[in-house]
C-alpha cells in the first residue's frame, strides 16, 4: 500500500514552486470530460495544459473547446515534463494501464471511478505512488459536496445518535436509453455495482466508516440489452456481468447496512440512502449529486425536517473537487480527501459482493482507510459557485 510520506512540491529549474497552479493533463475526452474541463477553468489551483485520447481528433476538439494549449496522443501527454497530475477519464478497463504509466513517469493521478477493475492492479498503483512519494486520488468526490458534507456534520455532531443501520438503493433500467455508447456498462468491471456502487459505498464509508465484511447475491436478469439512444438505436449488447446485486455490509463501527444496485428495475419508489441511529434517522441526497435535500427525523419530533445545507459553495455539478483538493495537497503537503486508499477500499468491497455470491459465504474485507477530514463550511474550490 501507499506510504504516508508527503510528496515534494513541484520543482522547476531547481526551485520549489509553491504558489503556481498545478498543471493537469487529461487522458480520455469522452462525455464525462466536459464537466471536469469546465470546472477546472473556474479554479485558480489547477491549469489543464494538455488533452489526450486514443481518438486524437476528439482530443483536439476538446482542447479547442476549452482553451487547452496542447492535445494529441496519450504517450505524448505522459511523457510531458511539465504535467504534475494526470486526470484519468478513460473507460474502466483502461484505468489501471493509464494510471500506472503516469505514476511510473512520476506524475500523481486522479482517476474516475473505479480505481481499477482488478484489485492487484489497484494495489500496484498505490504501491507505486507510495514508493515515489506521489499521490493517487479517485472519484467519486460527491461526498465533498454541500449535501453530504452537511450529513457528515450532523452525524459527527450526534444528531441521530450512534448509527446502527443503513440502507442504500440504486435501481433503474440501465443507461442504454441515454448513453451514446453504453456497451461497457455491461462488461466486466462495470454493471450497476462497479458503475454506480462507488457513489453509494463512498458516501456510506465516509459517513459511517470502513466496512469489515459483506454477504451478497448477484444475477444478470437479461442476457442482452437493446440500445434505444442515438446514434446506435436498435443495436444489441451482450451482457457479461451481473446487473442486479444485493447484499449486507457489517461496518467496523458495528453498523449494519443493506445495499442494492440494479440495472434490471423498470421503476422504484424508495430513498437513495438512509442512515438510522439510536436517536433518529437521516435521509441523504442522491450520492451522485453534490446538493440536497437532507432530511432529519429526530426522536420526539415525529416528522421529517429538511435541514439547511451548511456547505452551499458546491451544490451544483462540481465534479473535480477531489482533483482540486489533491492539487492543493501537493502545495500544502497535507493529505487530500478523495484518496486512493478510500478508492481501494470501495473497490475491494464491490469485489467482495460478487465473491460472496459465487462462494456462498461472508467475505472479509482486508483494507481500511483514514476517514477524510470534513471540509470547513467556508471552503471554496471555484471562483464561481458550482
Amino acid at each position: 500500500m501507499a506510504s504516508d510520506s508527503k510528496p515534494e512540491a513541484h520543482k522547476q529549474g531547481g526551485d520549489i514552486i509553491e504558489d503556481t497552479p498545478v498543471k493537469i493533463g487529461v487522458v480520455g475526452c469522452g462525455k464525462i470530460s466536459d464537466v471536469y474541463l469546465e470546472n477546472c477553468r473556474a479554479s485558480d489551483d489547477v491549469e489543464v495544459v494538455a488533452c489526450a485520447d486514443l481518438d486524437e481528433d476528439r482530443a483536439r476538439e476538446k482542447a479547442a473547446q476549452y482553451g487547452v494549449e496542447r492535445s494529441g496522443s496519450v504517450a505524448d501527454l505522459l511523457a510531458a515534463d511539465d504535467i504534475e497530475v494526470v486526470l484519468n477519464l478513460t473507460v474502466p478497463q483502461a484505468h489501471a494501464t493509464v494510471s500506472l504509466a503516469a505514476l511510473r513517469d512520476g506524475k500523481s493521478v486522479h482517476t474516475e471511478k473505479p480505481l481499477a477493475i482488478d484489485l492487484d492492479d489497484a494495489r500496484r498503483m498505490l504501491d507505486e505512488a507510495g514508493e515515489r512519494g506521489i499521490r493517487v486520488g479517485c472519484a467519486p468526490d460527491t461526498f465533498l459536496g454541500g449535501g453530504l458534507q452537511t450529513c457528515r456534520g450532523l452525524i459527527d455532531d450526534g444528531a441521530i445518535g450512534e448509527p446502527v443501520a443503513a440502507t442504500a438503493l440504486m435501481m433503474n433500467h440501465g443507461p442504454e436509453d441515454w448513453h451514446p455508447d453504453p456497451d461497457f456498462f455491461y462488461q466486466h468491471g462495470a454493471g450497476p455495482m462497479f458503475d454506480m456502487g462507488p457513489y453509494y459505498l463512498t458516501a456510506l464509508a465516509t459517513l459511517v466508516g470502513p466496512i469489515r465484511r459483506v454477504a451478497g447475491s448477484a444475477r444478470a436478469s437479461f442476457s442482452e440489452r437493446t440500445i434505444t439512444s442515438e446514434p446506435r438505436y436498435g443495436t444489441k449488447i451482450q451482457v457479461t456481468t451481473p446487473t442486479h446485486l444485493t447484499g449486507v455490509m457489517d461496518f467496523e463501527s458495528g453498523c449494519v447496512g443493506t445495499l442494492v444496485t440494479s440495472f434490471d428495475v423498470w421503476t422504484e419508489y424508495v430513498p437513495r440512502i438512509e442512515i438510522y441511529g439510536t436517536e433518529g434517522s437521516l435521509r441523504l441526497p442522491d450520492p451522485n449529486t453534490f446538493g440536497g435535500p437532507v432530511l432529519l427525523w429526530r426522536a420526539g419530533v415525529g416528522e421529517w425536517e429538511e435541514v439547511p445545507l451548511t456547505h452551499d459553495n458546491h451544490t451544483g455539478n462540481s465534479r473535480g473537487i477531489g482533483l482540486v483538493d489533491l492539487a492543493r495537497s501537493l502545495r500544502s503537503r497535507e493529505l487530500h480527501r478523495a484518496t486512493g486508499e478510500l478508492g481501494f477500499h470501495v473497490l475491494e468491497v464491490m469485489h467482495a459482493f460478487g465473491d460472496s455470491s459465487r462462494e456462498g459465504r461472508h467475505v472479509e474485507v482486508k483494507s481500511s482507510f483514514e476517514r477524510p477530514a470534513p471540509l470547513p463550511a467556508e471552503t471554496a474550490f471555484w471562483n464561481v459557485v458550482a
